[in-house]
């Protein structure tokens, strides 16, 4: 059975949508800083984004381990359970890192933005949903998963800046 992350690759279509609009490139993983969890559980980044952002998964397993994001600019924060839930994010929001306040007035202003670059993105991203056999939530849905997770595992998944030992700033504005 073929995992998701090596599905990206395999389909054209996704890993175009997921490089942009969606600013996740898998060849990415290393962060530009080195960092741990507070808790001392595994931090494996995977992923990247053009401004130096990584995506880590969080402790032992596969897929369905926690996924955090880090920017390069000091935040960092829980973004999905799962590598099914990160996809949904991207694919649905995009735009979500424009969003501090996860609300969806914001998303629909960014989402407006990006539209006026890609008035085919909604078909690109339905394409791409397809390959990978996921299903879409709302863009509501999506933001209101981001904002469970975030703030339901703040404490638990405290990014640390090693050489400092000083903790990243949450990610949202909740």
């Amino acid at each position: 059975m073929s995992t998701l992350l090596a599905v990206i690759g395999e389909h054209d279509n996704v890993s175009q949508f997921l490089n942009w609009p969606g600013d996740f490139d898998l060849d990415r993983s290393d962060h530009v800083e080195d960092v741990h969890l507070a808790s001392g559980a595994l931090l494996q980044g995977f992923a990247g984004d053009g401004a130096g952002g990584t995506y880590f998964f969080c402790g032992e397993g596969g897929e369905e381990r926690p996924i955090m994001y880090a920017d390069s600019e000091g935040s960092a924060g829980l973004v999905a359970i799962g590598v099914p839930e990160l996809l949904r994010l991207l694919l649905v929001a995009p735009w979500w890192r424009d969003c501090p306040s996860l609300t969806l007035d914001e998303s629909h202003k960014a989402s407006a933005e990006y539209l006026r670059d890609l008035p085919d993105l909604f078909d690109r991203r339905d394409r791409a949903a397809v390959s990978l056999g996921l299903e879409l939530p709302s863009e509501s849905e999506v933001l209101e998963q981001l904002r469970q997770t975030t703030t339901r595992a703040r404490e638990d998944y405290i990014l640390i800046f090693t050489p400092e030992g000083t903790r990243y700033e949450p990610l949202f504005e909740l």
